[in-house]
């Protein structure tokens, strides 16, 4: 069973500079809420308390006046500034520590998850005990992404922006690994890009028959919010739901609540954390 979880939200945000110059990517608003809280609504959701954040260096006190600590929250949540982006595996040596023994689920800060059955999904997919697990998604355009070919819930192929079709099933940005991910992740070399591959990582489990998939299916959404236009769009998607259907998706008090993690106590100091707006408006009605 997985119970740790790290957010990777590192990166310069260089496609949506200017904004980026002052504040990290993972910080302004999808919609209503900060991009921070969407991935680590996912690790709620799927009942993991233990959450590591890597961040920019010098972006830290950013950080920590919204998400301070994860007391208001129930969980345990914790910092480690990187230095510099050196590829999607180093958040496992950054890690290694907090890891421990433990396997550990990855997600990307920049990545918007979204579905009817995704949590009980989720809750599958932490019960890996060995080798590794991604979630696929499929798309209209597969030579814009990493995709997977699958076989009897293997993956044997991976393919990087393939230019001749390979598979629509793209690689999201959740991964689900045992603890050998410490070890693989240092036996990597840089590619060309002078970063560490999270598809050489993906290959080791793979060439090992130790890698599997599943699917956030028909109906889910995952949404990369890599560029200003995938933002916003993002955002107008985010708006639309909960305009229409009265909820709020993200909302990290509500899926704490839920888990039984805090109680009406903890929502009310998180209302006065919050101040008068629609945020705390929607929380106050979780209590009544």
């Amino acid at each position: 069973m997985i119970r740790k979880g790290i957010i990777l939200s590192g990166g310069m945000g260089t496609r949506m500079s200017p904004l980026t110059k002052a504040v990290n990517k993972q910080l302004l608003p999808i919609y209503d809420k900060p991009l921070i809280f969407y991935p680590l609504s996912i690790l709620m959701l799927a009942k993991i308390r233990d959450v590591l954040i890597i961040v920019n260096k010098g972006q830290l006190n950013q950080y920590k006046k919204i998400l301070p600590d994860g007391k208001r929250l129930g969980i345990n949540l914790t910092y480690k500034e990187q230095d510099s982006p050196k590829g999607l595996p180093d958040a496992f040596i950054l890690g290694e520590k907090f890891i421990g023994k433990n396997n550990v689920a990855l997600i990307l800060g920049d990545n918007f998850f979204y579905g009817q059955y995704l949590s009980s999904k989720l809750y599958e997919c932490i019960k890996l005990k060995q080798g590794a697990k991604v979630l696929l998604h499929r798309v209209a355009s597969p030579e814009k992404y990493g995709v997977a070919k699958v076989k009897n819930k293997k993956i044997v192929l991976i393919k990087e922006k393939p230019k001749k079709f390979v598979s629509d099933l793209a690689i999201t940005g959740l991964y689900f690994f045992d603890n050998k991910v410490i070890k693989y992740s240092k036996e990597l070399k840089p590619s060309r890009r002078k970063e560490l591959e999270i598809t050489d990582l993906l290959n080791k489990y793979r060439l090992k028959n130790k890698l599997s998939a599943d699917y956030i299916g028909r109906g889910g959404a995952w949404l990369d919010t890599g560029s200003l236009e995938d933002f916003y769009k993002t955002s107008n998607f985010v708006s639309a739901i909960e305009n229409r259907q009265g909820f709020k998706i993200a909302c990290l008090e509500e899926i704490a609540l839920n888990n039984k993690w805090i109680n009406r106590q903890n929502i009310k100091e998180a209302i006065k954390f919050y101040g008068n707006c629609n945020y705390s408006q929607y929380l106050n009605k979780l209590i009544k």
